[in-house]
């Protein structure tokens, strides 16, 4: 009962199947027919914002492809009262200048209220340190009391610091959980 195909030019064709997937950094190859496909981020800078990575040059394996959006950061972090978190460390590599936009989203567990911001600026590296161009701009969505906490970006060295505060109600330490997701765009000489 096996179908053996005794002429192209009839019957049911085989399909075509790819072997091998060429990507902007490397040619993968499926093992066993098997190809692995990957989504990461990463802080790789690349003006499109996103590349695709195969083969054993591109990812470390030969049957890998991975799509990779660039020009990413991103951070968690938990304060408990007045304390200062730092919630994303953005450290440049190549001289030049970086507008950096952060979206933030903090959730005081202790109150359950929210606030929402966006904080977005410009710093110049020099190839030894991170130089803030301007005061970063924040547009922020507090929720009640949320309106006490505080976003500040700054430099210390190299790196390029979001940081959070944190806030007490009557002497009660407030709990809050801080995320953030910031891209850049780059231009040096």
């Amino acid at each position: 009962m096996s179908q053996v195909i005794k002429s192209l030019m009839s019957g049911p064709v085989p399909p075509a199947v790819p072997t091998s997937f060429v990507t902007q950094d490397g040619t993968a190859v499926p093992a066993a027919n098997v190809l692995i496909v990957n989504g990461f981020d990463s802080t790789e800078n690349n003006n499109n914002g996103i590349i695709t990575k195969g083969g054993v040059v591109g990812t470390g394996t030969s049957n890998e492809v991975d799509v990779v959006i660039t020009n990413r950061v991103q951070g968690t972090a938990t304060t408990t009262g007045v304390a200062t978190a730092t919630i994303v460390t953005f450290t440049p590599t190549v001289i030049g200048v970086y507008a950096i936009e952060y979206r933030l989203a903090a959730f005081n567990t202790t109150a359950t209220l929210g606030s929402g911001a966006s904080v977005f600026g410009a710093i110049r590296f020099d190839g030894v340190n991170s130089n803030i161009c301007d005061l970063f701009d924040e547009i922020s969505n507090d929720e009640g009391a949320m309106s006490a906490i505080d976003i500040a970006v700054s430099t210390t060295g190299a790196n390029v610091l979001l940081q959070g505060t944190g806030y007490q109600v009557l002497g009660v330490d407030q709990v809050i959980n801080w995320g953030a997701v910031g891209l850049y765009t780059f231009v040096g000489a």
